[in-house]
């Protein structure tokens, strides 16, 4: 019975099967050569009527540290090499005697843009560890008159 119960828990993992089949260009990253020790950045995605926000975790790195382009014309690619500072220890005799939060050297993240996306008009602000990149929407096309 337990096995059953733990074939059930994997295919109803909800977010991450969900995820699979509403965004499948992220399936390729991980075999993209390119991407090779890359970590992926969490993110939120919001959709609003006039424009894409993407809201992504990137604590203790700065803005000249991430780098925000389109590729193939609707690719939203975030990458970073940057790599976050510890803090140093000024005093003498201190030393750290845990370290959990090790930074990946290398973050990137890819999105597939929507047809109706403006690539020509994306912001970016990058505030207190968080990233927002803003895509505006283009207006809808005119309907034809009969």
């Amino acid at each position: 019975m337990s096995a059953v119960a733990d074939t059930l828990t994997h295919w109803f993992n909800f977010p991450e099967n969900i995820e699979k089949l509403m965004f499948p260009s992220r399936t390729h990253e991980s075999r993209d050569h390119e991407n090779k020790g890359c970590s992926s950045i969490p993110a939120d995605v919001l959709d609003t009527p006039k424009e894409f926000i993407f809201y992504l975790d990137v604590p203790g790195l700065s803005k000249s540290d991430i780098q925000v382009t389109v590729e193939d014309e609707n690719t939203l690619v975030i990458k970073s090499g940057g790599k976050r500072k510890r803090e140093e220890v000024e005093e003498e005799g201190c030393k750290y005697i845990r370290l959990e939060r090790k930074a990946p050297q290398k973050l990137m993240r890819k999105f597939r843009l929507p047809e109706n996306a403006n690539v020509s008009a994306i912001t970016a602000k990058c505030e207190n560890g968080v990233l927002t990149v803003v895509v505006e929407k283009l207006p809808p096309p005119p309907k034809p008159k009969t």
